[in-house]
């Protein structure tokens, strides 16, 4: 299933671990603080323990969401970056 992982990390150093961990399971950056991928269940939990860990008693705040494929279809995007516009009508 899609999983969004959102995060909102004031310490540079745990920030970094949680982008870390993201890419070691897969995922991809769509935004500075924003990764998503595939995951199923199992590998969804094992992130979910995993980042929060690394985040530990710091401040921060990180938000895992497991989006269904029906859903997914609906997403809205608009890009402007390099001086191009890409909007995708998915």
């Amino acid at each position: 299933m899609q999983t969004l992982v959102i995060y909102d990390i004031v310490e540079d150093k745990i920030r970094n671990r949680v982008a870390e961990a993201c890419k070691d399971y897969g995922l991809t950056r769509i935004q500075w603080s924003a990764f998503s991928g595939n995951l199923n269940y199992n590998r969804r939990q094992e992130l979910y323990l995993r980042l929060r860990r690394t985040l530990g008693k710091s401040e921060g705040n990180i938000q895992i969401y497991p989006i269904c494929d029906k859903d997914l279809q609906l997403k809205k995007e608009i890009d402007i970056t390099s001086g191009e516009k890409k909007v995708d009508h998915s």
